[in-house]
């Protein structure tokens, strides 16, 4: 199943909305090969198995929010939905794979909730170090001007790094690949 859906692909699909870890409802159908069309109506069947902390609908600002971080708004009649998109926690996810019964959704949940707990694991480690630090930064105190710039160092390793700007242009292939000497 990581062939078809990378690890990284659905950590990216991990958004934080209103304190909670949520992922789309286009984006796991999606994964799933299915439309949002028949996801959400899977869900409305099954409305009992999603309360307010499993799934909740996005209000216009958040999904309009959303969409400008995604750079993925476009102009045009029919191009989005007229609904507010629907958010689903960790444990909503793991429900819509009783929901939507099939193979392919009981081994992407099985993906989606290890990217789940991967990001839990880094999120706690971040933590850890950070309230190591600080302890460790106030035993020190303010003796020395390097061990400082040592704790200025590691804290700058420990943000969260910004995504590269794409280079615009285009790349010069080897000569070699097209058999030219």
């Amino acid at each position: 199943m990581s062939e078809l859906i990378p690890n990284i692909s659905i950590e990216q699909k991990i958004f934080i909305i209103r304190g909670h870890k949520v992922m789309m409802a286009a984006d796991l159908a999606e994964m799933y090969g299915i439309s949002t069309k028949y996801l959400n109506q899977q869900v409305r069947r099954n409305i009992r198995r999603f309360p307010s902390d499993f799934m909740f609908q996005l209000t216009k600002e958040e999904d309009q929010s959303l969409r400008l971080q995604n750079a993925t708004l476009e102009k045009g009649r029919g191009k989005y939905s007229k609904y507010a998109s629907s958010a689903f926690t960790e444990q909503g996810v793991a429900m819509l794979s009783s929901v939507l019964n099939s193979e392919r959704a009981i081994l992407v949940n099985i993906e989606i909730v290890r990217a789940f707990v991967r990001l839990r694991k880094v999120l706690t480690t971040h933590k850890d170090l950070a309230q190591k630090l600080d302890a460790l930064e106030k035993r020190v105190g303010n003796q020395d001007v390097k061990i400082q710039a040592v704790f200025d160092a590691i804290r700058e390793l420990m943000k969260t790094p910004e995504k590269p700007k794409r280079k615009i242009g285009f790349l010069e292939e080897p000569k070699a690949l097209y058999g030219a000497k």
